[in-house]
Protein backbone atom coordinates (compact mmCIF):
# COMPACT_ATOMS: atom_id res chain seq x y z
CA UNK A 1 0.00 0.00 0.00
CA UNK A 2 1.23 3.60 -1.18
CA UNK A 3 1.18 6.48 1.37
CA UNK A 4 -2.01 7.41 3.12
CA UNK A 5 -4.53 9.77 1.45
CA UNK A 6 -3.68 13.17 3.43
CA UNK A 7 -6.30 15.79 4.48
CA UNK A 8 -6.95 19.04 2.20
CA UNK A 9 -4.87 21.60 3.99
CA UNK A 10 -7.29 23.74 6.48
CA UNK A 11 -8.98 20.18 7.93
CA UNK A 12 -7.78 18.15 10.66
CA UNK A 13 -8.89 14.62 12.04
CA UNK A 14 -9.51 14.08 16.03
CA UNK A 15 -10.72 11.08 17.79
CA UNK A 16 -11.12 13.44 21.03
CA UNK A 17 -15.09 12.69 21.56
CA UNK A 18 -15.62 15.72 23.33
CA UNK A 19 -14.90 17.25 19.41
CA UNK A 20 -17.65 15.99 18.36
CA UNK A 21 -20.89 17.60 17.64
CA UNK A 22 -23.61 14.81 18.64
CA UNK A 23 -26.05 17.46 17.26
CA UNK A 24 -24.41 17.62 13.65
CA UNK A 25 -23.95 14.17 13.41
CA UNK A 26 -27.23 12.91 14.35
CA UNK A 27 -28.98 15.19 12.09
CA UNK A 28 -26.54 14.27 9.42
CA UNK A 29 -27.38 10.21 9.66
CA UNK A 30 -31.23 10.91 10.92
CA UNK A 31 -32.22 12.93 7.73
CA UNK A 32 -29.28 12.12 4.77
CA UNK A 33 -27.51 8.98 5.37
CA UNK A 34 -29.61 5.86 3.92
CA UNK A 35 -28.72 4.00 6.17
CA UNK A 36 -29.51 5.73 9.15
CA UNK A 37 -32.95 7.58 7.91
CA UNK A 38 -34.92 8.48 11.16
CA UNK A 39 -32.25 6.89 13.84
CA UNK A 40 -33.62 8.58 17.10
CA UNK A 41 -30.81 11.61 19.14
CA UNK A 42 -30.77 8.52 22.02
CA UNK A 43 -29.61 5.76 19.79
CA UNK A 44 -27.14 8.34 17.86
CA UNK A 45 -25.71 9.19 20.93
CA UNK A 46 -25.49 5.80 22.41
CA UNK A 47 -23.71 4.54 18.89
CA UNK A 48 -21.24 7.38 19.98
CA UNK A 49 -20.46 6.64 23.18
CA UNK A 50 -19.61 2.87 22.62
CA UNK A 51 -17.40 3.62 20.02
CA UNK A 52 -14.23 4.90 18.41
CA UNK A 53 -15.08 8.52 16.89
CA UNK A 54 -13.28 10.20 14.01
CA UNK A 55 -14.17 13.55 13.17
CA UNK A 56 -13.10 15.98 10.38
CA UNK A 57 -12.79 19.67 11.42
CA UNK A 58 -12.30 23.30 9.84
CA UNK A 59 -9.35 23.95 11.77
CA UNK A 60 -9.77 27.75 11.00
CA UNK A 61 -14.09 27.59 12.26
CA UNK A 62 -13.30 24.39 14.15
CA UNK A 63 -16.69 23.09 12.19
CA UNK A 64 -17.14 19.63 12.14
CA UNK A 65 -17.45 18.39 7.99
CA UNK A 66 -17.05 14.81 8.34
CA UNK A 67 -17.48 11.74 11.14
CA UNK A 68 -16.77 8.19 11.18
CA UNK A 69 -17.26 5.53 13.91
CA UNK A 70 -15.68 2.46 14.21
CA UNK A 71 -16.88 -0.49 16.93
CA UNK A 72 -14.08 -2.40 17.65
CA UNK A 73 -12.06 -4.45 20.51
CA UNK A 74 -8.88 -2.80 19.33
CA UNK A 75 -6.89 -6.40 18.68
CA UNK A 76 -8.85 -8.16 16.44
CA UNK A 77 -11.64 -7.15 14.44
CA UNK A 78 -13.48 -3.74 13.81
CA UNK A 79 -16.53 -2.79 12.39
CA UNK A 80 -16.28 0.93 10.42
CA UNK A 81 -19.57 2.89 9.99
CA UNK A 82 -21.86 5.65 9.88
CA UNK A 83 -18.85 7.36 7.31
CA UNK A 84 -20.67 10.44 6.56
CA UNK A 85 -18.87 13.48 4.59
CA UNK A 86 -20.99 17.10 4.39
CA UNK A 87 -21.58 17.86 0.88
CA UNK A 88 -20.14 21.09 1.28
CA UNK A 89 -17.04 19.71 1.23
CA UNK A 90 -17.10 15.97 -0.58
CA UNK A 91 -15.05 15.70 -3.34
CA UNK A 92 -12.28 17.31 -2.07
CA UNK A 93 -10.86 13.85 -0.58
CA UNK A 94 -12.12 14.43 3.35
CA UNK A 95 -13.97 11.13 3.24
CA UNK A 96 -10.89 9.34 1.58
CA UNK A 97 -8.06 10.87 4.01
CA UNK A 98 -10.41 10.27 6.85
CA UNK A 99 -11.19 6.49 6.13
CA UNK A 100 -7.42 6.17 5.78
CA UNK A 101 -6.79 7.90 9.42
CA UNK A 102 -9.18 4.90 10.43
CA UNK A 103 -7.12 2.22 9.18
CA UNK A 104 -3.70 3.93 10.48
CA UNK A 105 -5.93 4.61 14.10
CA UNK A 106 -6.10 0.78 14.13
CA UNK A 107 -3.11 -0.45 12.11
CA UNK A 108 -0.53 -0.19 15.93
CA UNK A 109 -3.57 -2.17 17.73
CA UNK A 110 -2.63 -5.32 15.29
CA UNK A 111 -6.35 -5.06 14.00
CA UNK A 112 -6.37 -7.97 10.99
CA UNK A 113 -10.00 -7.54 9.69
CA UNK A 114 -11.80 -3.76 9.34
CA UNK A 115 -15.06 -4.80 8.25
CA UNK A 116 -18.29 -2.47 6.78
CA UNK A 117 -21.22 -2.33 4.84
CA UNK A 118 -22.19 0.26 1.38
CA UNK A 119 -24.53 0.38 -1.08
CA UNK A 120 -22.66 3.08 -3.13
CA UNK A 121 -18.93 3.79 -2.12
CA UNK A 122 -17.35 0.70 -2.97
CA UNK A 123 -14.87 2.06 -5.57
CA UNK A 124 -13.71 4.72 -2.72
CA UNK A 125 -13.33 1.68 0.14
CA UNK A 126 -11.33 -0.35 -2.71
CA UNK A 127 -8.68 2.62 -3.69
CA UNK A 128 -8.13 1.90 0.18
CA UNK A 129 -7.70 -1.62 0.25
CA UNK A 130 -10.76 -2.74 1.01
CA UNK A 131 -12.09 -5.72 -0.60
CA UNK A 132 -15.43 -7.89 -1.17
CA UNK A 133 -15.47 -10.69 1.06
CA UNK A 134 -14.01 -13.77 -0.47
CA UNK A 135 -16.19 -16.06 1.34
CA UNK A 136 -19.87 -13.90 1.84
CA UNK A 137 -21.55 -17.39 2.46
CA UNK A 138 -19.42 -17.84 5.45
CA UNK A 139 -20.89 -15.17 7.11
CA UNK A 140 -24.34 -14.47 8.65
CA UNK A 141 -26.07 -11.75 10.54
CA UNK A 142 -28.85 -11.64 12.92
CA UNK A 143 -31.18 -8.63 11.82
CA UNK A 144 -34.22 -8.19 14.64
CA UNK A 145 -37.06 -6.05 14.05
Amino acid sequence: MTDSPRLPEGYEISTDPARIDAERVHRWLSTDAYWALGRSREKQDRAIEGSLNFGVHDTASGEQVAYARVITDRATFAWLCDVYVDPSVRGKGVGTALVAAVREELRPCGVKRIMLATHDAHEVYARLGFRPLERPDQWMALVEG
